[in-house]
């Protein structure tokens, strides 16, 4: 199988694509990878292994139409992980979330349409659900994003559902909780407060540190991403959990243990506007249709991510 990978350098897609290439997910082990990324901020040329044989980079825009009408024919499937994904940032301008989000999503499945490729499996969050107090979303949740971010994220979801259900289209949606691990951007909480903690700097924690949210390991969200694509269900929408909840203090609190550093560090700041209070997701769709479960317990996977900062100080 040739398979497509947007935003492929990226932290989920670099790691989704390092499992392919690696050899790691069985019978994939003679697929082709291209990935195309534009190489903004967040994506990362050495995310991916150099000048593997199986590997095909493309430095380009999702929203190109032109570029994905010559890039798309030959391949079999596209994984659509490119995307704006920091809150904050979109918090302070999302210009960029809804052109990426919304109308990248657009241009690269109008392309896939054109060009007879699928299937697609659009990469999305959990945030798109917005906040839950009590219990825990299905895929048949309503769409109640309070984010710019969020909202991008669900406007893609919505397009993707259109262009299945309009034209036929073989589109795939995932939802994941948060993802943590070796080489996330260092804007984003887990590696921002490790390596400012290894380094004896203080950490903002937003309001009262008690926001819930669910953690998964990106290795774990990828493998998940491999079976909707493998097994998953034309027009199918799968929620990727993990069960492992904790609130920001606790998580902050953890994060200060396993850097052994100073608990002092942890400075309390104002809150973040909008800020969701409690993620929770139900996959027992995932887990029941396609036989998804996580791999990296959560403790595991927190304590091996410290320690490839400690060994990369230089990533931050």
């Amino acid at each position: 199988m040739n398979i497509l990978l947007t935003g492929g350098a990226g932290f989920i897609g670099s790691a989704y694509a390092r499992l392919l290439l690696g050899g790691r997910i069985p019978g994939r082990e003679q697929d082709r990878v291209t990935v195309l990324d534009l190489l903004t901020y967040a994506g990362r040329r050495d995310n991916l292994p150099a000048e593997h044989p199986r590997l095909t980079f493309v430095h380009g825009d999702v929203c190109d139409r032109s570029l994905l009408l010559d890039l798309l024919p030959g391949h079999d499937a596209v994984v659509h992980f490119a995307a704006e994904s920091h809150v904050d940032r979109s918090i302070d301008s999302a210009a960029a979330f809804v052109r990426t989000n919304v109308l990248g999503t657009q241009t690269l499945l109008d392309a896939c349409l054109r060009t007879g490729v699928g299937p697609v499996v659009v990469v999305s969050t959990d945030e798109v659900y917005g906040s839950i107090d009590h219990g825990k979303w299905t895929e048949e949740s309503p769409l109640a994003p309070n984010s710019p971010y969020a909202a991008s994220k669900a406007s893609g979801d919505l397009v993707a559902r259109a262009y299945g259900r309009t034209h036929g289209l073989d589109v795939r949606i995932t939802r994941c909780c948060n993802n943590y691990g070796p080489r996330q951007h260092p804007e984003k909480l887990i590696p921002h407060f490790t390596s400012r903690l290894l380094a004896g700097e203080s950490v903002p924690l937003y309001g009262t540190g008690r926001n819930v949210r669910e953690w998964l390991h990106v290795d774990d969200h990828a493998r998940a991403v491999d079976l909707v694509l493998a097994k998953g269900a034309p027009g199918g929408v799968y929620n990727i959990g993990s069960g492992d909840a904790l609130t920001n203090a606790r998580l902050a609190a953890l994060l200060v243990e396993l850097t052994g550093a100073d608990p002092g560090l942890v400075r309390r700041v104002a809150d973040r506007k909008g800020h969701d209070l409690r993620y929770a997701l139900d996959d027992s769709r995932i887990r029941r249709e396609l036989g998804y479960a996580p791999q990296i317990p959560f403790a595991e996977g927190l304590a091996a991510t410290v320690e490839w900062h400690r060994a990369h100080p230089a990533w931050r």
